[in-house]
Parts: C-alpha cells; structure tokens; sequence
C-alpha cells in the first residue's frame, strides 16, 4: 500500500510503497476511504509524543473493513466504520465502564501504532472501538468525528455540561473550535469565537456563533466580559497554548466551567494556568480527550435530526502526497475548517 512515512522527527515526510497491514486478533484492517489532517498529527511529527520510528501519521478516519481477526463478533468484511482517536483496551475497568478515552491500554492511530495517512490502517479492539457509518452519512464526515467533532461533543456535553442559553467561549476557530461552535448552538447555548484570523472568525459566525473576537493583541477577556454580561460560563482553549488556555480560563465569569482541549506542550512539561483566579473565582478545570464509542448514538442522532451538520466543516479535500508537503507546516497555517485526505486522490 502506499503511505506517508515518518522516517525521523521534524524531518521531510515521504509517500512510499510498504506492506499491508494484517489485522491482529480482535481487530480489524480498513481500507481508509478519508482521513483528517490534525494539528495532533503536526504534534508528532515535531516530537511533542512518543513515536516509534519508522511510522505513518493520521488518526481521524474512516473506511470500510476488509480483514477481520480472531475474535471479532460485532463487525464483518465490508462494513463501513469509523473509529474514535483514542482505542479502548476493552477489558480493563474504564472501558467496561464506557470510559474507553481514558483506558490505561489505549491504542491510538497514528500515535501508538501506524495510522490512517495511507491505503489501509490496521485497527485493535474492534467490538470496543469501532462505529458503524450510516448509510446517508459520508466518509468524509465520518472521519471528522473521530478526533475533533467527537471530543467537542464531549467537552461541552459529557464534561462542561453545556446548558441552553448559558454562554461558551471557543478559543481558537479551526476544527476543534469550529465543531464546538456547531455543537453548541445545537445545544441552545450562545457562542463567542476567538482566533487570530478573521477568515476563521467569518467562518464561525456562518456556523452560529453570536459574536466573535479577533486575538490581536487587544484584552480578549475584557471583550468577552462585555458580550457576555461579566463573562461565559463555559470557555474551551481548543489551541493549545499558554497565551489561549490563559484567555479562554479569564473570559469565565465566577464559578466557570474551563475545558482544555488543545495540549500544552512546553519545555517542561508544565503548563502555564491563571490559578489565582481559577481559585478566587471558584472555576472548574476540566480536561477532555476524546469520545468513547458507547457515546457516539447521542451525537449521531443530532446528525441524523439535521441538528448537527459536521460536513459542512470539510474545506477540501487533498491527496497523500500534498498531506506529506502540508503536514509539517500545520503550525503555520491558519484553515477555517477541516482539511480531509482520501488516499485515492491523485495529485
């Protein structure tokens, strides 16, 4: 199969001819019909995660299965599925809990093993892990759910605990941010979107945001403080840095709800809070990585309602080889939306 190869850390990426996958006991192999390219996936490229090398990148897929191994009772040859970033073990006590995102055994593609930047990706656990697509839903707007629509939906559903009318502040407006702004408005709660771009921020209030900030330079907090009536009650940092987790955590109003979605990779591994107000002010820090599968029906009934609509997301679609040119520029780039691969696109 051909597949981007990630032969050192930070170096050029390389589409090549390597072997297929076989699928291990319990999973499956799937011919990957779409998959996203993730500001995660720069992550490891730069060496922010522990990766074994050689390796192929891509975590956000979907596909249809084409190998089964032993074991597997829930799924067969020629089901179309897609998969959350983060695999369950499915034996240990979180997965039989339904907390799968947080298994101690957790696989993830493109992370813990080869992924999805490729013909065909091998997947583990599969009676725990994997979706089925519906028939009206694309591949394409499959995968965005495996990474960034499926952990906004859970950030503001299963860890914030949005409530309608009450007021979100997304800090940062590419898929994560973006998801999150759908999300909420079908939530029936009000939305602020922040980003350092206006095109980001255009393509927010097309998707429901009530207002929006541009982060350039000016208090971001304050601004927030006055759209909102003396701030949100629920802020998402879906970047990932110190500079947006400290906007998103001072944009609460007292007693806030703070999620962190975007990592916060630093030299020493710590990461830079505004604790004197999160203490002061009584506010929640709540992480969130991911989505368990068993939480999927909820979020695919609001797409098949019409409430939810994850394609609209999907700005274009590239080939393998422009994923191995635009990969390590990721954090150069500022997309408003989803940039989806379908490893069968030519050049």
């Amino acid at each position: 199969m051909r597949a981007v190869m990630m032969d050192a850390i930070g170096e050029p990426l390389e589409v090549r001819e390597v072997n297929d996958p076989t699928a291990p006991d319990g999973g499956v192999v799937v011919e990957v019909r779409a998959t996203g390219l993730c500001r995660s996936d720069w992550h490891a490229w730069v060496g922010h995660d522990d990766i074994a090398l050689p390796h192929v990148p891509g975590h956000e897929l979907a596909g249809v299965i084409v190998e089964t191994g032993a074991g597997v009772e829930r799924f067969a040859v020629g089901d179309r599925v897609t998969v959350p970033f983060v695999c369950g073990c499915g034996r240990c006590e979180w997965c039989r809990a339904g907390d799968a995102q947080v298994c101690p055994e957790q696989e993830q593609p493109g992370f813990t093993h080869w992924g999805s930047f490729a013909e065909r990706v091998a997947l583990h656990a599969a009676d725990t892990n994997l979706v089925r697509i519906p028939d009206d839903v694309s591949f394409a707007a499959a995968a965005s759910l495996g990474c960034r629509f499926a952990t906004a939906f859970r950030a503001l559903t299963g860890r914030a605990r949005v409530q309608p009318e009450e007021w979100v502040v997304v800090v940062g407006a590419g898929g994560v941010g973006l998801s999150a702004v759908m999300i909420a408005r079908a939530l029936g709660a009000h939305v602020v979107a922040v980003d350092r771009t206006q095109a980001a921020l255009d393509a927010a209030s097309a998707l429901g945001a009530a207002a929006v900030v541009l982060a350039d330079g000016a208090d971001v907090p304050a601004r927030v403080h006055a759209l909102t009536g003396g701030g949100a009650h629920v802020s998402i940092d879906a970047v990932g840095a110190e500079q947006t987790s400290a906007d998103a955590v001072l944009s609460l109003r007292r007693r806030g709800r703070h999620v962190q979605v975007g990592l916060l990779p630093s030299a020493t591994g710590l990461s830079g809070m505004p604790m004197a107000r999160v203490i002061a002010w009584e506010i929640d820090l709540l992480g969130s990585h991911g989505m368990a599968a068993v939480d999927y029906p909820a979020m695919l009934d609001l797409i098949a309602a019409g409430r939810l609509r994850p394609q609209d997301l999907i700005e274009r679609t590239i080939s393998l080889d422009e994923a191995a040119t635009e990969l390590p520029q990721l954090d150069r780039s500022t997309p408003a939306g989803m940039t989806m691969i379908d490893p069968r696109r030519t050049s």
